[in-house]
């Protein structure tokens, strides 16, 4: 109570005004680098920082970015799936770093199918979506039950999923993931309807 009533008298105090802070970000002004291993950091590590980010590390090699891909996802909880963080760190140190061994190349389609859980795991959605609670993107079961029983339901999703954008749910941009096969995004927005 007493630190209330201290606080009330400060704003009271002529001259000390409180007012609201806005901040606004400077507009992205750089992208990720091609090449093999891009579209992985696109969908892992765009969702916190920014392709200037990047630019703007020392040139290290590939302990350097291996510890930094390994810190990110123990440290502070990024969902990177264990089977890429060797992609990433070679991506790392091959485009923004002192090179190393050439990027592992990985074909979008190689390997047995993913299903739609594994899919959203390894393109990141899960760092903005969850299944049942709204995050930075709504709760794909809320949006299984806006579309629920309507014919467009597939073609909205998978556009969404395609090429990103904003306003159906907020403000936040979901970020376009263009690169991934058709055949992804459609087990991709199958498993979002099909959330309860």
């Amino acid at each position: 109570m007493k630190r209330i009533l201290i606080l009330l008298g400060l704003l009271a105090l002529p001259g000390v005004n409180a007012e609201v802070v806005k901040i606004m970000l400077p507009p992205e002004v750089d992208f990720l680098k091609p090449g093999a291993g891009s579209q992985m950091a696109k969908a892992q590590c765009l969702t916190c920082h920014s392709a200037d980010y990047f630019s703007m590390q020392p040139p290290k090699g590939l302990d350097f970015w291996q510890g930094e891909v390994k810190k990110m996802k123990d440290k502070y909880g990024a969902p990177i799936p264990g089977d890429q963080m060797d992609e990433l760190a070679a991506y790392f140190a091959g485009d923004y770093g002192t090179g190393g061994p050439a990027p592992v190349a990985v074909a979008a389609s190689s390997g047995p199918p993913m299903d739609g859980q594994a899919l959203a795991q390894r393109w990141g959605c899960l760092s903005c979506h969850k299944v049942d609670v709204k995050l930075i993107g709504p709760a794909y079961k809320d949006v299984a039950a806006k579309y629920r029983d309507k014919p467009e339901a597939m073609d909205k999703v998978t556009h969404q999923i395609t090429h990103g954008g904003s306003g159906q749910w907020g403000v936040i941009p979901m970020p376009s993931f263009d690169q991934l096969p058709p055949a992804q995004v459609s087990t991709l927005a199958h498993w979002v309807l099909d959330q309860k």
